[in-house]
């Protein structure tokens, strides 16, 4: 699966094929999603808010390495 990402992703959970949790969506910018992959309950919140900005403790998500995205979450293929 090749994901679009969008606004309404911001503030998901990302998890890797095994369903842990290693991020959340800080923001899209330009159709690219930014993952913090340390969120705290602040960050959680910020980008629940539209409030997260891209910055140096985010990295970008390659669209081809989801597997789904729900209303909930991102997964990511295995590695």
């Amino acid at each position: 699966m090749c994901a679009n990402f969008t606004d309404d992703d911001e503030g998901k959970r990302v998890v890797n094929a095994n369903g842990e949790e290693i991020g959340i969506v800080q923001n899209v910018s330009q159709g690219t999603a930014h993952i913090d992959l340390s969120p705290g309950i602040t960050d959680t919140i910020k980008s629940k808010l539209g409030w997260g900005d891209e910055d140096a403790e985010t990295y970008p998500l390659d669209a081809d390495r989801v597997e789904s995205i729900t209303d909930d979450e991102i997964r990511i293929q295995q590695l």
